[in-house]
Protein backbone atom coordinates (compact mmCIF):
# COMPACT_ATOMS: atom_id res chain seq x y z
CA UNK A 1 0.00 0.00 0.00
CA UNK A 2 2.96 2.50 0.62
CA UNK A 3 5.05 1.37 -2.37
CA UNK A 4 0.97 2.54 -4.38
CA UNK A 5 0.74 5.79 -2.58
CA UNK A 6 4.76 6.51 -2.80
CA UNK A 7 4.06 5.64 -6.94
CA UNK A 8 1.18 7.88 -7.22
CA UNK A 9 2.70 10.69 -5.44
CA UNK A 10 5.48 10.24 -8.08
CA UNK A 11 3.43 10.31 -10.89
CA UNK A 12 1.31 13.35 -9.90
CA UNK A 13 4.32 15.06 -9.12
CA UNK A 14 6.22 14.51 -12.94
CA UNK A 15 2.60 15.86 -14.39
CA UNK A 16 2.29 18.84 -12.37
CA UNK A 17 5.95 19.49 -13.23
CA UNK A 18 5.70 18.85 -16.81
CA UNK A 19 2.84 21.21 -17.33
CA UNK A 20 4.97 23.58 -15.81
CA UNK A 21 7.70 22.83 -18.10
CA UNK A 22 5.04 23.19 -20.69
CA UNK A 23 4.30 26.57 -19.71
CA UNK A 24 1.69 26.10 -17.74
CA UNK A 25 -0.64 24.10 -15.42
CA UNK A 26 -3.28 22.72 -16.83
CA UNK A 27 -6.07 21.54 -14.74
CA UNK A 28 -8.15 19.17 -16.30
CA UNK A 29 -12.19 18.28 -15.75
CA UNK A 30 -15.29 16.17 -16.40
CA UNK A 31 -15.84 14.57 -19.99
CA UNK A 32 -19.54 14.14 -20.95
CA UNK A 33 -20.88 12.91 -24.41
CA UNK A 34 -24.28 14.41 -25.61
CA UNK A 35 -26.49 13.55 -28.77
CA UNK A 36 -29.09 16.46 -30.45
CA UNK A 37 -31.71 15.31 -27.44
CA UNK A 38 -29.39 15.86 -24.35
CA UNK A 39 -27.52 18.51 -25.24
CA UNK A 40 -28.66 21.32 -23.49
CA UNK A 41 -29.06 19.33 -20.27
CA UNK A 42 -25.43 18.71 -20.94
CA UNK A 43 -23.96 22.27 -21.60
CA UNK A 44 -25.75 23.13 -18.39
CA UNK A 45 -23.24 21.11 -16.76
CA UNK A 46 -19.76 22.39 -17.57
CA UNK A 47 -17.57 23.88 -15.79
CA UNK A 48 -14.00 25.03 -16.34
CA UNK A 49 -11.74 22.13 -17.96
CA UNK A 50 -14.49 19.79 -18.68
CA UNK A 51 -14.77 18.69 -22.25
CA UNK A 52 -18.25 17.96 -23.96
CA UNK A 53 -17.98 15.09 -27.15
CA UNK A 54 -21.03 14.99 -29.19
CA UNK A 55 -21.93 12.12 -30.88
CA UNK A 56 -22.82 12.35 -34.92
CA UNK A 57 -25.84 13.97 -36.00
CA UNK A 58 -28.07 17.06 -36.84
CA UNK A 59 -27.95 19.11 -33.69
CA UNK A 60 -31.27 21.00 -35.39
CA UNK A 61 -32.01 23.52 -32.28
CA UNK A 62 -28.18 25.68 -32.13
CA UNK A 63 -26.11 25.97 -29.35
CA UNK A 64 -26.90 29.12 -27.24
CA UNK A 65 -23.87 29.72 -24.74
CA UNK A 66 -24.29 32.41 -22.29
CA UNK A 67 -21.99 32.72 -19.19
CA UNK A 68 -19.95 29.44 -19.86
CA UNK A 69 -16.53 30.42 -18.33
CA UNK A 70 -13.43 28.23 -18.14
CA UNK A 71 -10.04 29.43 -16.94
CA UNK A 72 -6.51 30.36 -18.48
CA UNK A 73 -5.40 26.72 -17.73
CA UNK A 74 -8.76 24.96 -17.45
CA UNK A 75 -10.83 26.01 -21.21
CA UNK A 76 -14.36 24.36 -21.36
CA UNK A 77 -13.99 22.71 -24.90
CA UNK A 78 -17.01 21.49 -27.05
CA UNK A 79 -16.18 19.05 -29.79
CA UNK A 80 -17.60 16.87 -32.89
CA UNK A 81 -15.67 13.92 -33.63
CA UNK A 82 -12.10 14.28 -35.18
CA UNK A 83 -12.88 12.11 -38.12
CA UNK A 84 -16.42 9.83 -39.75
CA UNK A 85 -19.72 11.03 -39.66
CA UNK A 86 -19.62 14.63 -38.20
CA UNK A 87 -22.02 16.54 -35.23
CA UNK A 88 -23.66 19.10 -37.87
CA UNK A 89 -25.32 22.40 -36.53
CA UNK A 90 -28.46 22.93 -39.19
CA UNK A 91 -29.13 26.79 -39.61
CA UNK A 92 -32.85 28.01 -38.45
CA UNK A 93 -34.87 31.38 -39.36
CA UNK A 94 -33.65 33.96 -37.84
CA UNK A 95 -31.63 32.48 -35.17
CA UNK A 96 -27.97 31.83 -35.48
CA UNK A 97 -26.11 28.63 -35.62
CA UNK A 98 -24.29 29.55 -32.67
CA UNK A 99 -24.68 32.21 -30.61
CA UNK A 100 -21.72 33.28 -27.63
CA UNK A 101 -22.57 35.51 -25.22
CA UNK A 102 -20.12 36.38 -21.89
CA UNK A 103 -18.12 33.55 -22.51
CA UNK A 104 -14.71 33.40 -21.58
CA UNK A 105 -11.89 30.61 -22.40
CA UNK A 106 -14.48 28.01 -24.39
CA UNK A 107 -13.19 25.61 -27.55
CA UNK A 108 -15.40 25.15 -30.56
CA UNK A 109 -13.68 22.03 -32.44
CA UNK A 110 -14.58 19.93 -35.06
CA UNK A 111 -17.94 21.07 -35.05
CA UNK A 112 -19.95 21.35 -39.01
CA UNK A 113 -22.29 24.27 -39.09
CA UNK A 114 -24.78 24.27 -42.09
CA UNK A 115 -26.62 27.16 -42.61
CA UNK A 116 -28.85 25.85 -45.37
CA UNK A 117 -28.64 29.59 -47.41
CA UNK A 118 -30.81 31.15 -44.98
CA UNK A 119 -30.74 35.30 -44.65
CA UNK A 120 -29.55 36.38 -41.43
CA UNK A 121 -28.02 33.93 -40.01
CA UNK A 122 -24.21 33.70 -39.10
CA UNK A 123 -22.28 30.81 -37.96
CA UNK A 124 -20.58 31.11 -34.67
CA UNK A 125 -21.85 35.01 -33.41
CA UNK A 126 -20.04 36.71 -30.04
CA UNK A 127 -22.58 38.95 -29.62
CA UNK A 128 -22.38 41.87 -26.41
CA UNK A 129 -24.37 41.34 -23.51
CA UNK A 130 -22.63 44.09 -20.79
CA UNK A 131 -18.92 45.57 -20.94
CA UNK A 132 -19.38 43.91 -17.01
CA UNK A 133 -19.49 39.96 -18.59
CA UNK A 134 -17.47 40.54 -21.94
CA UNK A 135 -16.90 37.46 -24.12
CA UNK A 136 -13.02 37.02 -24.61
CA UNK A 137 -10.62 34.22 -25.25
CA UNK A 138 -12.44 31.92 -27.53
CA UNK A 139 -11.12 29.17 -29.89
CA UNK A 140 -12.47 27.84 -32.94
CA UNK A 141 -10.52 25.05 -35.10
CA UNK A 142 -11.30 22.68 -37.30
CA UNK A 143 -15.14 23.60 -38.10
CA UNK A 144 -16.34 23.31 -41.64
CA UNK A 145 -19.05 26.13 -41.97
CA UNK A 146 -20.70 26.41 -44.95
CA UNK A 147 -24.17 27.85 -46.76
CA UNK A 148 -24.39 30.68 -44.95
CA UNK A 149 -25.09 32.85 -47.52
CA UNK A 150 -28.40 33.95 -47.56
CA UNK A 151 -27.10 37.36 -47.90
CA UNK A 152 -23.88 39.40 -48.67
CA UNK A 153 -24.39 39.90 -44.89
CA UNK A 154 -24.68 36.45 -43.57
CA UNK A 155 -21.43 35.87 -41.91
CA UNK A 156 -19.78 32.23 -41.16
CA UNK A 157 -17.42 33.97 -37.70
CA UNK A 158 -18.85 37.15 -36.75
CA UNK A 159 -18.19 39.22 -33.34
CA UNK A 160 -20.13 42.25 -32.13
CA UNK A 161 -18.81 42.71 -28.95
CA UNK A 162 -15.66 44.03 -28.02
CA UNK A 163 -13.66 40.87 -27.67
CA UNK A 164 -9.78 39.51 -27.60
CA UNK A 165 -7.59 36.58 -27.35
CA UNK A 166 -9.38 34.29 -29.81
CA UNK A 167 -7.91 31.35 -31.74
CA UNK A 168 -9.68 30.75 -34.85
CA UNK A 169 -7.63 27.88 -36.33
CA UNK A 170 -8.15 25.14 -39.43
CA UNK A 171 -11.35 26.40 -40.12
CA UNK A 172 -13.03 25.48 -43.67
CA UNK A 173 -15.81 28.53 -44.47
CA UNK A 174 -17.17 27.68 -47.84
CA UNK A 175 -20.11 29.93 -49.69
CA UNK A 176 -20.54 32.38 -47.06
CA UNK A 177 -22.06 36.00 -47.71
CA UNK A 178 -19.09 37.47 -45.62
CA UNK A 179 -16.41 34.34 -44.21
CA UNK A 180 -14.73 36.41 -41.25
CA UNK A 181 -15.90 39.69 -39.97
CA UNK A 182 -14.41 40.78 -36.25
CA UNK A 183 -15.30 44.03 -34.70
CA UNK A 184 -18.46 46.18 -35.17
CA UNK A 185 -19.21 48.22 -38.47
CA UNK A 186 -19.16 51.42 -36.82
CA UNK A 187 -15.44 51.07 -35.17
CA UNK A 188 -16.70 50.11 -31.64
CA UNK A 189 -16.42 47.00 -30.32
CA UNK A 190 -12.82 45.85 -31.36
CA UNK A 191 -11.14 42.82 -32.05
CA UNK A 192 -8.34 42.77 -30.30
CA UNK A 193 -5.09 40.58 -30.03
CA UNK A 194 -5.96 37.30 -32.22
CA UNK A 195 -4.26 34.54 -34.03
CA UNK A 196 -6.14 33.50 -37.16
CA UNK A 197 -4.04 30.53 -39.16
CA UNK A 198 -4.40 27.56 -41.37
CA UNK A 199 -7.99 29.05 -42.47
CA UNK A 200 -9.73 28.41 -45.83
CA UNK A 201 -12.39 30.62 -46.61
CA UNK A 202 -13.28 29.86 -49.83
CA UNK A 203 -15.65 31.46 -52.43
CA UNK A 204 -17.83 33.87 -50.11
CA UNK A 205 -20.10 36.89 -51.58
CA UNK A 206 -17.86 39.39 -50.08
CA UNK A 207 -14.80 39.87 -47.88
CA UNK A 208 -12.97 36.64 -47.44
CA UNK A 209 -12.58 38.36 -43.82
CA UNK A 210 -12.70 41.76 -42.36
CA UNK A 211 -11.26 43.18 -39.29
CA UNK A 212 -12.98 46.45 -38.54
CA UNK A 213 -11.31 49.86 -37.74
CA UNK A 214 -11.03 50.79 -34.15
CA UNK A 215 -12.32 54.01 -32.32
CA UNK A 216 -11.37 54.91 -29.10
CA UNK A 217 -10.56 51.27 -27.14
CA UNK A 218 -13.04 50.49 -24.32
CA UNK A 219 -12.08 50.13 -20.66
CA UNK A 220 -13.07 46.94 -19.86
CA UNK A 221 -11.41 44.38 -17.24
CA UNK A 222 -9.11 42.44 -18.68
CA UNK A 223 -9.28 44.21 -22.39
CA UNK A 224 -5.71 44.58 -22.96
CA UNK A 225 -4.49 48.35 -23.25
CA UNK A 226 -0.66 47.90 -23.88
CA UNK A 227 0.75 47.02 -27.68
CA UNK A 228 -1.09 43.94 -29.18
CA UNK A 229 -0.73 41.82 -31.86
CA UNK A 230 -3.03 40.24 -34.22
CA UNK A 231 -1.55 37.32 -36.24
CA UNK A 232 -3.40 36.60 -39.82
CA UNK A 233 -0.82 33.69 -41.26
CA UNK A 234 -0.88 30.75 -43.32
CA UNK A 235 -4.81 31.28 -45.00
CA UNK A 236 -6.29 30.60 -48.37
CA UNK A 237 -8.53 33.09 -48.74
CA UNK A 238 -9.96 32.74 -52.71
CA UNK A 239 -12.84 34.45 -54.59
CA UNK A 240 -14.74 33.77 -57.27
CA UNK A 241 -16.80 35.75 -59.97
CA UNK A 242 -20.47 36.31 -58.42
CA UNK A 243 -21.00 39.96 -57.81
CA UNK A 244 -21.55 41.34 -54.50
CA UNK A 245 -25.12 43.24 -54.38
CA UNK A 246 -23.78 45.17 -51.48
CA UNK A 247 -20.77 45.98 -52.81
CA UNK A 248 -17.48 45.01 -54.25
CA UNK A 249 -14.83 43.47 -51.56
CA UNK A 250 -11.37 42.71 -51.24
CA UNK A 251 -10.56 39.05 -50.40
CA UNK A 252 -8.91 40.64 -46.98
CA UNK A 253 -9.47 43.90 -45.34
CA UNK A 254 -8.06 45.06 -42.17
CA UNK A 255 -8.87 48.53 -40.43
CA UNK A 256 -6.93 50.88 -38.41
CA UNK A 257 -6.22 51.08 -34.93
CA UNK A 258 -7.29 54.44 -32.31
CA UNK A 259 -5.47 56.98 -33.21
CA UNK A 260 -4.26 57.72 -30.00
CA UNK A 261 -4.63 55.78 -26.18
CA UNK A 262 -4.85 52.19 -25.54
CA UNK A 263 -4.36 50.59 -29.06
CA UNK A 264 -2.92 52.86 -31.07
CA UNK A 265 0.78 51.03 -30.52
CA UNK A 266 -1.31 47.63 -31.85
CA UNK A 267 0.12 46.15 -35.31
CA UNK A 268 -0.95 43.23 -37.48
CA UNK A 269 1.67 40.85 -39.00
CA UNK A 270 -0.05 39.24 -41.93
CA UNK A 271 2.25 36.31 -43.49
CA UNK A 272 2.40 33.21 -45.23
CA UNK A 273 -1.10 33.52 -46.77
CA UNK A 274 -2.06 32.87 -50.00
CA UNK A 275 -4.62 35.39 -51.43
CA UNK A 276 -6.01 33.91 -54.96
CA UNK A 277 -8.55 35.98 -57.69
CA UNK A 278 -10.39 39.18 -57.50
CA UNK A 279 -12.39 40.32 -60.70
CA UNK A 280 -12.98 43.60 -59.18
CA UNK A 281 -11.24 44.80 -55.68
CA UNK A 282 -8.03 44.24 -54.24
CA UNK A 283 -6.55 41.16 -52.80
CA UNK A 284 -5.62 42.95 -49.58
CA UNK A 285 -6.50 46.45 -48.15
CA UNK A 286 -4.58 48.06 -44.92
CA UNK A 287 -5.07 50.84 -43.43
CA UNK A 288 -1.68 50.83 -41.52
CA UNK A 289 0.12 49.73 -38.65
CA UNK A 290 1.03 46.30 -40.43
CA UNK A 291 4.00 44.53 -41.76
CA UNK A 292 3.00 42.29 -45.19
CA UNK A 293 5.64 39.89 -45.25
CA UNK A 294 6.15 36.16 -47.26
CA UNK A 295 2.70 36.40 -48.84
CA UNK A 296 1.33 34.99 -52.54
CA UNK A 297 -1.18 37.14 -54.51
CA UNK A 298 -2.26 35.53 -57.62
CA UNK A 299 -5.12 36.99 -60.31
CA UNK A 300 -6.44 40.46 -59.52
CA UNK A 301 -8.05 42.58 -61.79
CA UNK A 302 -6.81 45.69 -59.70
CA UNK A 303 -4.26 45.92 -57.04
CA UNK A 304 -2.56 42.82 -55.05
CA UNK A 305 -2.68 45.29 -52.09
CA UNK A 306 -4.20 48.60 -51.29
CA UNK A 307 -2.98 50.80 -48.59
CA UNK A 308 -5.14 53.49 -48.19
CA UNK A 309 -6.85 55.72 -45.07
CA UNK A 310 -9.88 54.57 -43.35
CA UNK A 311 -12.74 56.95 -42.72
CA UNK A 312 -9.75 59.82 -42.67
CA UNK A 313 -7.67 58.24 -39.97
CA UNK A 314 -4.07 58.86 -40.74
CA UNK A 315 -2.58 55.67 -42.23
CA UNK A 316 0.35 54.17 -40.35
CA UNK A 317 3.82 52.55 -40.71
CA UNK A 318 3.40 49.84 -43.48
CA UNK A 319 6.23 47.39 -44.19
CA UNK A 320 5.57 45.01 -47.72
CA UNK A 321 8.48 42.76 -47.95
CA UNK A 322 9.69 39.36 -49.69
CA UNK A 323 5.95 38.73 -51.41
CA UNK A 324 5.36 37.22 -54.49
CA UNK A 325 2.60 38.74 -56.64
CA UNK A 326 1.38 37.08 -59.64
CA UNK A 327 -1.11 38.15 -62.19
CA UNK A 328 -2.11 42.06 -60.88
CA UNK A 329 -2.53 45.56 -62.75
CA UNK A 330 -0.30 46.97 -59.83
CA UNK A 331 1.37 45.46 -57.05
CA UNK A 332 0.80 47.69 -54.51
CA UNK A 333 -1.56 51.18 -54.62
CA UNK A 334 -0.67 53.69 -51.79
CA UNK A 335 -4.02 56.06 -51.58
CA UNK A 336 -2.92 60.10 -51.34
CA UNK A 337 -3.13 60.30 -47.52
CA UNK A 338 -0.95 57.17 -47.05
CA UNK A 339 2.68 55.96 -47.86
CA UNK A 340 4.53 52.67 -47.48
CA UNK A 341 7.75 52.68 -45.61
CA UNK A 342 9.65 49.59 -46.52
CA UNK A 343 8.82 47.53 -50.04
CA UNK A 344 11.57 45.11 -50.29
CA UNK A 345 12.91 41.87 -51.72
CA UNK A 346 9.27 40.99 -53.44
CA UNK A 347 8.82 39.15 -56.66
CA UNK A 348 6.41 40.57 -59.01
CA UNK A 349 4.50 39.96 -62.33
CA UNK A 350 2.36 42.80 -63.33
CA UNK A 351 1.81 45.52 -65.25
CA UNK A 352 3.22 48.50 -62.75
CA UNK A 353 4.97 47.78 -59.71
CA UNK A 354 3.24 50.71 -57.16
CA UNK A 355 1.54 53.91 -57.13
CA UNK A 356 1.90 56.47 -54.48
CA UNK A 357 4.25 57.18 -52.20
CA UNK A 358 6.77 54.20 -51.43
CA UNK A 359 9.48 55.37 -49.28
CA UNK A 360 11.64 52.81 -49.28
CA UNK A 361 12.06 50.44 -52.36
CA UNK A 362 14.90 48.16 -52.91
CA UNK A 363 15.84 44.68 -54.05
CA UNK A 364 12.51 43.96 -56.07
CA UNK A 365 12.34 42.01 -58.76
CA UNK A 366 9.84 43.18 -61.50
CA UNK A 367 8.33 41.70 -64.71
CA UNK A 368 5.59 41.66 -67.29
CA UNK A 369 3.42 38.55 -66.69
CA UNK A 370 4.33 36.66 -69.59
CA UNK A 371 8.16 36.69 -68.55
CA UNK A 372 7.19 34.61 -65.35
CA UNK A 373 7.89 31.13 -66.55
CA UNK A 374 11.56 32.48 -66.83
CA UNK A 375 11.60 33.08 -62.92
CA UNK A 376 9.66 30.27 -61.48
CA UNK A 377 8.52 26.89 -61.98
CA UNK A 378 4.91 27.20 -63.41
CA UNK A 379 3.12 30.26 -63.46
CA UNK A 380 -0.55 30.22 -63.88
CA UNK A 381 -3.53 31.64 -62.05
CA UNK A 382 -5.55 28.39 -60.64
CA UNK A 383 -4.78 26.63 -57.27
CA UNK A 384 -3.40 23.48 -57.80
CA UNK A 385 -1.93 23.67 -61.40
CA UNK A 386 0.50 26.48 -60.33
CA UNK A 387 3.84 26.36 -58.94
CA UNK A 388 5.50 29.93 -58.39
CA UNK A 389 8.84 28.45 -56.59
CA UNK A 390 11.82 29.86 -57.80
CA UNK A 391 14.02 28.48 -60.94
CA UNK A 392 17.59 28.19 -60.02
CA UNK A 393 19.28 31.50 -59.91
CA UNK A 394 16.66 33.76 -61.43
CA UNK A 395 15.51 35.02 -58.29
CA UNK A 396 18.87 36.29 -56.17
CA UNK A 397 19.16 39.76 -54.72
CA UNK A 398 21.28 41.83 -52.77
CA UNK A 399 21.02 40.92 -48.96
CA UNK A 400 18.16 42.26 -47.99
CA UNK A 401 18.49 44.28 -44.00
CA UNK A 402 15.32 42.88 -42.07
CA UNK A 403 17.25 43.81 -38.89
CA UNK A 404 14.09 46.41 -38.07
CA UNK A 405 11.82 43.52 -37.79
CA UNK A 406 13.43 41.29 -35.83
CA UNK A 407 10.99 41.28 -32.70
CA UNK A 408 8.12 40.49 -34.95
CA UNK A 409 7.09 36.64 -34.95
CA UNK A 410 8.74 35.10 -37.96
CA UNK A 411 10.33 37.77 -40.03
CA UNK A 412 12.83 35.28 -41.19
CA UNK A 413 10.78 32.23 -42.47
CA UNK A 414 9.31 32.26 -45.85
CA UNK A 415 5.96 30.72 -47.30
CA UNK A 416 7.06 27.24 -46.53
CA UNK A 417 8.64 27.71 -42.84
CA UNK A 418 11.85 27.64 -43.74
CA UNK A 419 14.93 29.67 -42.89
CA UNK A 420 15.44 32.74 -45.46
CA UNK A 421 19.13 32.31 -44.44
CA UNK A 422 20.81 35.54 -45.55
CA UNK A 423 18.15 37.36 -47.30
CA UNK A 424 19.26 36.77 -50.44
CA UNK A 425 15.93 35.55 -52.56
CA UNK A 426 13.41 37.88 -53.84
CA UNK A 427 9.06 36.80 -53.43
CA UNK A 428 8.04 34.45 -50.65
CA UNK A 429 10.38 31.07 -50.92
CA UNK A 430 13.91 31.27 -49.76
CA UNK A 431 14.83 28.45 -52.10
CA UNK A 432 14.99 27.51 -55.92
CA UNK A 433 14.37 24.56 -57.87
CA UNK A 434 12.10 22.07 -56.53
CA UNK A 435 9.51 23.19 -53.97
CA UNK A 436 9.99 21.15 -50.58
CA UNK A 437 6.65 22.61 -49.18
CA UNK A 438 2.81 22.97 -49.92
CA UNK A 439 1.31 22.57 -53.25
CA UNK A 440 -0.60 25.57 -53.61
CA UNK A 441 -4.17 24.41 -53.62
CA UNK A 442 -7.73 25.74 -53.00
CA UNK A 443 -7.43 24.05 -49.45
CA UNK A 444 -6.24 24.10 -45.63
CA UNK A 445 -2.81 24.87 -45.92
CA UNK A 446 -0.12 22.53 -44.57
CA UNK A 447 1.52 22.87 -41.37
CA UNK A 448 4.84 24.73 -41.95
CA UNK A 449 7.76 24.18 -38.75
CA UNK A 450 7.21 26.80 -36.08
CA UNK A 451 9.83 28.79 -34.38
CA UNK A 452 10.33 27.59 -30.79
Amino acid sequence: MSFCRKSWFQFVCLAVLFSVVAGRTVLAGQAYKANPKTLRSALSRLKAGDTLNLVPGNYTSGMSLSGLRGKPNAWITIQGPASGAPAVFVGRNRRNTINIRSCSYVAFKNLTLDGKGLSGIDGFKARTVSSKSPTHHIWIEGCTIKNHNGSQNTVGISTKTSTWGWIIRRNRVINAGTGLYLGNSDGHQPFVNGLIEYNLVKDPVGYCMQIKYQKNRPKIKGMPEGPCTTIIRHNVFIKDDRRSPSGNRPNLLVGNFPDSGPGSQDRYEIYGNLLVHNPRESLLQVAGGVTIHDNIFVDVAGNAIRVQSNRKHPVKHTSIYNNTIYAARTAVSVGDRASVAEFMGNLVFAKTLTRGKVVKAKSNIFAPVGKASEYVNKPGKKPGQIDLYPLAGKCAVQPLDLSAFKKETEYDLDFNGKSKGTFTTAGAYAGSGKNPGWPLEADNKAAVPAKP
